[in-house]
């Protein structure tokens, strides 16, 4: 299982480059080397690979618009392996949890967290359910599922409204909301 990752929060020039550099080679470039290191073994033991993307897999996400793309990065790529390895008996899932109880939010801030957090016993079991059935991606929680599936249905601008009024960073909200009421009252 491929499950290294963070995510960075907050509008894109505003979070140093560096940083999100790193995001991109550990989400990104970490595991596409590890998945090419191993394959040839994996394939011959007729194993397979679970890689950990996420909901945000499936839009863009304002305010994490690193992370969501090297999920998407993720799920694009596990799934084009699952189509070429599975003929050769080799089984690859993306799991895309929505948040999930680990200490993945003491790297990337509190407000990065949308909905309640799931159980990480509780995602491993449905992620080896997925597995089992030879599926290419599972979405842990129904709500999840919904909001995954919302951007196949809505047009994406009005998607990226929604999404980029949920994540905004509430802190600058609040100031924004305050400093406007202020200068209204003047």
């Amino acid at each position: 299982m491929n499950n290294a990752g963070f995510g960075t929060f907050g509008r894109f020039g505003d979070l140093p480059l560096e940083e999100q550099s790193n995001e991109i080679d550990l989400n990104v470039r970490a595991l596409v080397e590890l998945t090419h290191v191993f394959l040839p073994q994996i394939e011959q033991n007729q194993g397979g690979i679970i890689q950990v993307a996420s909901t945000a897999s499936f839009q863009p996400v304002p305010f994490m618009a690193v992370y969501a793309a090297t999920k998407a990065f993720v799920l694009s790529f596990s799934e084009a392996l699952w189509a070429e390895y599975g003929p050769r008996g080799v089984r690859v899932l993306a799991l895309c949890p929505g948040a999930t109880d680990t200490p993945f939010f003491e790297r990337s801030g509190e407000e990065a967290a949308v909905g309640a957090r799931a159980s990480p016993l509780d995602l491993v079991r449905v992620g080896l359910l997925a597995f089992d059935r030879n599926r290419s991606h599972v979405i842990h929680g129904a709500k999840n599922y919904l909001t995954a599936q919302t951007s196949r249905f809505v047009p994406r601008e009005a998607a990226l409204r929604i999404t980029s009024g949920i994540m905004e960073p509430r802190a600058r909200s609040l100031e924004a909301k305050s400093s406007g009421a202020a200068a209204r009252m003047r």
